[in-house]
């Protein structure tokens, strides 16, 4: 599995840290005057939505999540999960629970091409295109 190091740090990033997925939201490079230099980066945790910051020296690395966004069809809802199909000919479906879905609800449309965020095989989250026809 891949690693990053300190100086790779960059928003959006997606990282393993303390066993679950998480995405870099802020990094912030620190050189103090006296001292080793450090880097203060903000993650969110992809399975919960925690936000939380942590302090790393200069040099540390964490291992790369696999992670993988990808450009999904959406189908149907049954009422308890929302259905997404791969566009890449392979008709693989995968069904997104509301907690994956969020917010992306209102702009649902059959037929149309979403994002979805990929972790082992099920879904984190469903992120709309910027505009969307309804």
């Amino acid at each position: 599995m891949a690693s990053y190091s300190t100086n790779e740090f960059r928003s959006g990033l997606k990282v393993m840290l303390e066993g679950d997925p998480c995405s870099i939201i802020e990094n912030e490079f620190v050189k103090p005057g006296k001292g080793q230099a450090f880097n203060r980066v903000k993650f969110r945790n992809l399975m919960s939505g925690r936000v939380w910051e942590r302090t790393f020296k200069s040099g540390e690395s964490l291992e790369a999540a696999d992670v993988m966004d990808l450009d999904m069809e959406y189908l149907y809802t049954d009422g308890e999960f929302w259905h997404f199909m791969m566009t890449d000919g392979s008709y693989e479906q995968h069904a997104a629970s509301k907690e994956a879905v969020g917010d992306t609800i209102d702009w649902l449309k059959e037929q149309g091409v979403y994002s979805v965020t990929l972790y082992n095989g099920n879904p984190l989250s469903v992120s709309a295109p910027n505009f969307v026809e309804l």
